[in-house]
């Protein structure tokens, strides 16, 4: 299908909110998120690369798209490095379950289109975290396994 857009300004990771405040979220180990890092990443083309990916794919059309850039839906997202799973980890924007009470966005009619805008939100979330991993991180994780952890040499 694909979706012929601009691309969005990538997200501002230096000011993202403590993990422990997303319901999506779990990380263990070193609090290091590397946020200042991946956010350079995103600006010199993980971004840009990671979306025109993921647009040429999404089931998106051009009305639900604008609605989601008018929410502010991709300034939203939160990358940050996982050191304990030494993985990107991300957290993606969505609209709220009670958007039809507070009246969210005008063009919001059907749970069908909120469901396909965070499906779709999710899916590009993960996009740009395959993109950083394969093509702008260099790093490895820091964590070392306890010592004491059984051999299971068989």
């Amino acid at each position: 299908m694909g979706l012929d857009v601009a691309v969005p300004d990538p997200p501002e990771l230096a000011d993202a909110r403590d993990l422990q405040e997303y319901d999506d979220v779990e990380v263990q180990g070193d609090t290091d998120y590397r946020r200042e890092e991946l956010e350079e990443f995103l600006s010199d083309g993980a971004w840009d690369d990671a979306f025109e990916e993921w647009a040429e794919h999404t089931d998106l059309d051009e009305s639900e798209f604008e609605i989601a850039r008018e929410l502010g839906l991709f300034r939203e997202y939160d990358f940050f490095w996982d050191d304990f799973a030494d993985r990107v980890g991300y957290h993606a924007p969505g609209i709220p379950e009670d958007w039809k009470a507070r009246d969210y966005h005008p063009d919001l009619d059907s749970w069908n289109t909120v469901s396909g805008i965070n499906a779709a939100m999710t899916e590009l979330g993960q996009v740009v975290c395959d993109t950083l991993e394969t093509d702008y991180i260099d790093w490895e994780a820091e964590y070392d396994a306890p010592e004491d952890l059984p051999d299971f040499e068989t």
